[in-house]
């Protein structure tokens, strides 16, 4: 096809229907308040509801007199702050996140945009590769799809960016020493590369993101009332650790591609059924981990209720203001949570999808595109492709190394230095 094929046209196609439909029809907006959802949020306390609990204050008779005048003159006195003894008997009402209550959130454009534009952009890559299936002789090689990726954080102390660096370190470190494993045991196709770098800044980006789901995870787990949803919680923290074993050659494409078991006269599956294999494994834990979110951001929500409970069993008094803004400042950031949740998920699944495109693999378990063999010392332009792939398939790996990494650090905080 022409320079301006078929991609172009469906890319053109989808981003009018994303600036016509996206404002009146938004999946970010569903996964928060539909009833598929039915997250439930604290209410703060009112001023009047607080006076009811606050000692009436101390004057002397000029004082007396002089708020006497000023009330019979409608003029308000102080502030509105006062204080509140911190273990009173305050019961938190609740009610149902509303789109009315999202767009007063803390980057809610941002997640509206980040998840709209990633759904709008996974139908564009489909609706390429129904066409690829239909006219295979009219296919273009390109990719197909918008390829969205984020990487920010805004850390309010010194403290979150040392953390940061630190990780980010860490992983680095621990790069070096993947990057030098021989290729019969980790599918890197690589050789020696300097990817190191990349996998640092990726082990950074995914430090936050890995200790926010830990903390819901250990949340959900623990107010749980039911096995079987600790049980489906636990299948959806490991997902990502099983994904990694998938790109170890000894524990699974070996036994699944080479070895001929007793009775049996060929392998399990072939080269390319693995491949397609682990790219549906991916979509199906994506999936499965979005299914599992409303439960881990309602653990997120309930935390405004377990701030004012432990709140009780302390001494002393605190302001109206603070109270109420113990209690806001939990949903005032559900769309950062949220987005530290749904991030990563959104980065390994486009570069799955880039390792498939770029690979030439199928959705059939067969290749697309004949590989052709490169030398890792051959300067021919023709192994740029190959490397192209090679690097989008170690960097799906990794990501989900440190996806799962970075959450299970998070668990071992919380067992061992939480104070809940």
């Amino acid at each position: 096809m022409a320079v301006l094929g078929i991609q172009f046209v469906i890319t053109m196609m989808m981003a009018t229907v994303l600036s016509r439909v996206g404002p009146h029809l938004s999946l970010a907006r569903w996964l928060l308040s539909s009833r598929f959802a039915g997250l439930v949020r604290y209410l703060h306390p009112s001023d009047e509801e607080l006076r009811v609990f606050a000692p009436p204050p101390i004057r002397d008779k000029r004082e007396k007199k002089k708020v006497r005048q000023a009330e019979k003159n409608g003029v308000p006195q102080g502030n509105g702050v006062f204080n509140v003894a911190r273990n009173i008997d305050l019961n938190l009402d609740k009610t149902y996140v509303s789109v009315g209550d999202l767009v007063q959130l803390r980057y809610y454009s941002e997640y509206q945009w980040l998840l709209d534009f990633a759904a709008y952009s996974l139908i564009t890559y489909f609706l390429s590769e129904l066409y690829g299936f239909l006219f295979p002789e009219k296919a273009s090689n390109e990719v197909g799809f918008w390829y969205t990726g984020v990487g920010s954080y805004q850390g309010e102390e010194g403290g979150e960016r040392s953390l940061v660096l630190v990780m980010g370190g860490a992983y680095l470190l621990f790069a070096m020493l993947v990057l030098v494993v021989d290729e019969s045991t980790l599918e890197t196709g690589l050789g020696i590369q300097c990817l190191a770098l990349w996998c640092g800044l990726i082990g950074a980006l995914f430090t936050f993101p890995g200790l926010r789901t830990a903390r819901m995870h250990w949340d959900s787990l623990k107010y749980s009332e039911s096995s079987v949803r600790s049980v489906l919680l636990h299948i959806g923290f490991i997902a990502p650790l099983l994904l990694t074993t998938l790109w170890i050659r000894p524990l699974t494409r070996d036994p699944l591609t080479n070895r001929i078991y007793r009775n049996m006269s060929a392998p399990l599956m072939t080269e390319d059924q693995f491949e397609s294999m682990r790219l549906y494994l991916i979509f199906a834990t994506v999936l499965y981990r979005l299914f599992i979110m409303p439960t881990y951001l309602q653990s997120y929500l309930n935390l405004a209720y377990h701030k004012v409970t432990e709140l009780k069993q302390e001494a002393g008094k605190i302001s109206n203001i603070d109270l109420q803004r113990l209690v806001i400042r939990v949903f005032y950031y559900l769309c950062v949570v949220t987005l530290q949740y749904i991030a990563p998920m959104i980065m390994i699944l486009y570069l799955s999808l880039l390792y498939k495109t770029l690979g030439g693999g199928s959705w059939i378990g067969d290749l697309s595109v004949p590989q052709e063999e490169c030398s890792a010392t051959e300067p021919s332009p023709k192994c740029l492709n190959a490397k192209t792939t090679f690097v989008s398939g170690f960097s799906t790996w990794w990501c989900c190394f440190a996806w799962f990494g970075s959450s299970a650090i998070g668990i071992g905080y919380q067992t061992y230095f939480s104070k809940g």
